[in-house]
């Protein structure tokens, strides 16, 4: 479905790499909202959507240091500033932030409002301009420039109806090379601090709605679930963070793209880069429940090799085979209360 456009808007950032200098082509009015724009916003919107490799966030609490939040304001308002106003202000900016990092490039910096699925949101992407080869119609073949969507590297998208909604993740970010992408992160003034227990609990979702999507069986069920586990009990015992898009490939090799799809939507917004937390991550090969007087916890092996059954008439759990040293409690316990 295509994305409803409000404003938008194109500048030029000119930057190069190495250089501690940069700087802007700004366009005098808004873009004219017709099929190429909807097209290339729709592109652009795609392209993110599809990505995994993302940080999540929100504003951080020192708008002097990071302004994005006070030029939303100023615009969202009542009466406020124009659209035009707002992306030169962010230009500005940003033109400041990438100066600071010396490896930043310029490009062709979008600046849109839209709104997807009811909810409105900021987009802002750089993307670059590459020369092609295109065949004319009297056969020839010439110079043809286009922009070059699948190396989009710099890009992040704000939540506005979230953010007005006072929600805790409202802002996304492309995550490439560290340098670059904290570079943009820092212009958006996201603050993308990961909650380890809460990531992986995302992560946990999306592996069993994968799941059930695609209809697996309980043997194919059983070993995605299990090789997740297995993939994410290495990483949290070296300490090391999860790259989504080496996992996706490990875990689903056939059709690692079917896996990402459900990553990046926004129901798990799953970030990249934390280190997972086993006390969620087991719950990927493990059962656990508990009531007033008792919990139990158990494996998904256990229940398919049969020690423990249940029966979805009655609602109810029967553990088999159980240890000795329980059930001789359990009939010492049984005896007394008998004597009773």
């Amino acid at each position: 479905m295509p994305n409803q456009i409000g404003d938008a808007v194109i500048h030029k950032l000119i930057k190069e790499s190495g250089q501690r200098s940069a700087s802007l082509e700004l366009r005098p009015q808004v873009l004219l909202i017709n099929d190429h724009v909807q097209r290339l916003i729709d592109l652009i919107c795609k392209h993110y959507s599809e990505q995994v490799g993302k940080g999540f966030g929100k504003f951080e609490a020192d708008a002097n240091e990071y302004p994005v939040q006070t030029y939303l304001s100023e615009h969202l308002s009542t009466g406020g500033t124009s659209f035009l106003a707002m992306s030169n202000a962010l230009m500005q900016h940003l033109q400041t932030r990438s100066i600071a990092e010396l490896f930043s490039t310029g490009g062709f910096v979008l600046i849109a409002k839209i709104i997807s699925e009811g909810h409105e949101y900021l987009i802002c992407a750089i993307v670059n301009e590459v020369t092609g080869v295109a065949i004319t119609q009297s056969l020839n073949v010439v110079k043809s420039p286009y922009l070059d969507m699948k190396h989009m590297r710099v890009a992040g998208r704000i939540d506005l109806t979230q953010w007005r909604a006072s929600g805790e993740r409202y802002i996304s970010f492309l995550k490439g090379r560290a340098d670059i992408s904290d570079y943009f992160k820092r212009f958006l003034g996201c603050n993308d601090i990961h909650v380890p227990v809460q990531e992986t609990k995302n992560l946990v979702s999306v592996l069993k709605e994968f799941a059930s999507r695609n209809d697996l069986g309980p043997l194919e069920r059983d070993q995605l679930l299990d090789l997740a586990y297995q993939r994410l009990l290495t990483l949290s015992k070296n300490k090391q963070p999860v790259d989504l898009e080496a996992f996706s490939n490990e875990i689903w090799p056939s059709d690692p793209q079917a896996l990402r799809n459900i990553m990046s939507e926004a129901i798990y917004t799953v970030s990249d880069g934390f280190v997972p937390d086993k006390r969620a991550f087991k719950f990927l090969v493990e059962f656990s429940g508990k009531a007033t007087d008792w919990e139990l916890s158990f494996t998904r092996q256990a229940l398919r090799a049969g020690q423990i059954t249940y029966d979805l008439g009655s609602d109810s759990l029967t553990v088999h085979e159980l240890p000795a040293d329980l059930s001789a409690e359990l009939k010492l316990e049984t005896q007394r209360n008998d004597t009773d």
